[in-house]
């Protein structure tokens, strides 16, 4: 009997395990840097995905709102060209979590709520340039890779 209680309860108990691991929003530092590598802060840089747009100046962290659509990053200083980004938003834990101990209820709440999903934690802009920033290329302690986006026919 216990064992029937706990298989009912426990998919209830994990219902929404992102919603309640992550907070809807997480940081993110924003710098930008010139084509030579150097750091140039206080850019105006403005953050956008499906829940709104945020403004920062480049050099400072912020908090960004979780979504499962990516993040475009569009940064502006009158001495240098325009530096733009593209953050990918992928799973997280909180997903996978979800998935194998909550099944699929959990995972549909947290995907609907932007919940189950995170953006790198630090990415560098370079003026001039358009680059796509993943978090499956963080380290510990250093920015995002940022790659410029493959062209294809």
């Amino acid at each position: 009997m216990k064992i029937i209680v706990l298989a009912i309860c426990t998919p209830i108990i994990f219902t929404g395990c992102a919603s309640v691991m992550n907070d809807s929003s997480h940081p993110m530092k924003v710098e930008t840097k010139t084509a030579d590598g150097q750091l140039v802060a206080g850019a105006e840089c403005k953050l956008t995905n499906d829940y709104g747009s945020i403004t920062v100046k480049s050099g400072d962290t912020t908090q960004v709102r979780r979504s499962s659509k990516d993040l475009d990053i569009t940064c502006v200083q009158p001495q240098n060209p325009e530096a733009k980004a593209r953050a990918i938003s992928r799973a997280n834990s909180g997903m996978w979590g979800n998935i194998i101990i909550g099944g699929g209820i959990g995972a549909i709440i947290d995907h609907n709520k932007g919940t189950a999903y995170t953006y790198p934690t630090w990415v560098q802009l370079v003026y001039g340039k358009t680059l796509v920033f993943d978090r499956t290329s963080e380290k510990e302690g250093q920015p995002a890779l940022g790659l410029e986006p493959t062209k294809t026919n």
